[in-house]
């Protein structure tokens, strides 16, 4: 299927200011959150659309490659290849964090974040991302759980230096970037790399660490407490600021991203806060009314009413006895009514359904004549 244009996207003219790009890429991230929007795949299937031409048009370069060559462009000037197929949900919040996480507010507040990550050195560790599948008993509750996470931490014998003394790298005279032309058929280009020699930084270190080689970090496995507050579902996540690998010889960590999953429930099916369960009921139940007991996901029993004449497949609502919501209020239980009808019957029961089936009141509605005319007209040629 083939991309769409990232002007397009983002709703936005050719010639509109880096401004506009990030006003409009903004409006759509926020109401296509997969925050906002639990559980709809099409919503973050636009989240990460909009985000992947935010962060082609945002840059002048990629920005000015795209423009001349469209989306081949783009990747030849510089960009990480971006493909929807590719582009992870992980890498599209990491690139909303990065430009709006402040905004973010309920996102971050929710889930204990709390504005940026402050200054960043030259050279920030890797984000990680982790999947936590959660029973529908500990979404409706909370739930504090360990998780075993393998990163990169500061080396405990160079103390994340590195090494023992700097100097200015010779490849880049310290300036951490290399310029690099490259003559086409369609002109020259002049692109600008970090130093493959300092990786960036413009200082070399004279003696290395025989630790970690010089990297100043190490692979590390810790086990990691994570607090999920009560009503999450699919898609939401919780950042874990620092956890992520850290820089090398110094540079700030990045962060973990918990990534929540739902397990499947082998009764109750989530419709946003609302838990919707199939409740079997008998005939006569159905036809005299009642109330019966549904298990509840705390423990406890849910009396559902039956009013007397309910159908099969007819609703009955207990409010307030769904799941809790991320922002306060609760969900309602939506119980459907499905009458039972047993695959066998006694001689006694079988004479008395007879007998009962020849009062009016067991007869069904039968199909009008008004209904077969209508019927008639329609498949008439």
């Amino acid at each position: 299927m083939a991309k769409r244009d990232y002007y397009e996207v983002l709703g936005v003219g050719k010639g509109a200011s880096e401004d506009e790009i990030k006003k409009a890429y903004r409006k759509i991230a926020f109401d296509q959150h997969p925050d906002r929007n639990p559980g709809n795949a099409a919503a973050e299937q636009k989240f990460k659309e909009a985000t992947e031409a935010y962060e082609v048009l945002r840059d002048a370069d990629q920005r000015a490659g795209y423009d001349r060559f469209g989306h081949s462009g783009a990747a030849g000037a510089g960009a990480r290849g971006f493909d929807t197929s590719g582009f992870d949900l992980a890498d599209a919040l990491r690139a909303f964090m990065r430009d709006f996480g402040g905004e973010a507010g309920g996102f971050a507040e929710i889930f204990g974040g709390g504005g940026g990550r402050g200054a960043r050195g030259p050279a920030r560790g890797d984000d990680l991302q982790v999947r936590l599948k959660l029973t529908l008993e500990e979404i409706a509750t909370g739930v504090e759980k360990k998780i075993r996470v393998k990163h990169l931490r500061p080396c405990a014998t160079c103390g994340g230096r590195g090494g023992e003394g700097e100097s200015a790298c010779p490849q880049c005279h310290g300036r951490g970037q290399v310029r690099q032309v490259q003559q086409t058929v369609f002109g020259q280009f002049v692109n600008v790399a970090p130093c493959g020699r300092c990786r960036g930084e413009g200082r070399v270190i004279r003696e290395r660490c025989k630790h970690c080689d010089g990297d100043g970090v190490t692979a590390e496995s810790d086990t990691l407490s994570v607090k999920v507050p009560a009503g999450v579902a699919s898609g939401n996540f919780i950042p874990l600021r620092g956890m992520g690998d850290a820089g090398p010889r110094g540079g700030a960590a990045g962060d973990l991203i918990v990534l929540i999953e739902e397990k499947p429930h082998a009764l109750f099916e989530r419709e946003g806060d609302a838990l919707h369960i199939d409740v079997p009921v008998s005939v006569s139940m159905a036809a005299l009314g009642g109330r019966i007991d549904v298990p509840g996901l705390t423990g406890d029993a849910i009396a559902v009413d039956v009013p007397a004449g309910t159908q099969s497949g007819q609703i009955s609502r207990v409010r307030g006895r769904g799941l809790p919501g991320l922002r306060g209020g609760r969900g309602d239980l939506m119980a459907r009514i499905l009458v039972w009808i047993p695959s066998r019957v006694s001689p006694a029961e079988r004479k008395l359904l007879e007998e009962l089936s020849r009062g009016d009141n067991f007869k069904p509605p039968q199909p009008g004549k008004s209904l077969f005319e209508r019927m008639k007209g329609h498949f008439a040629p």
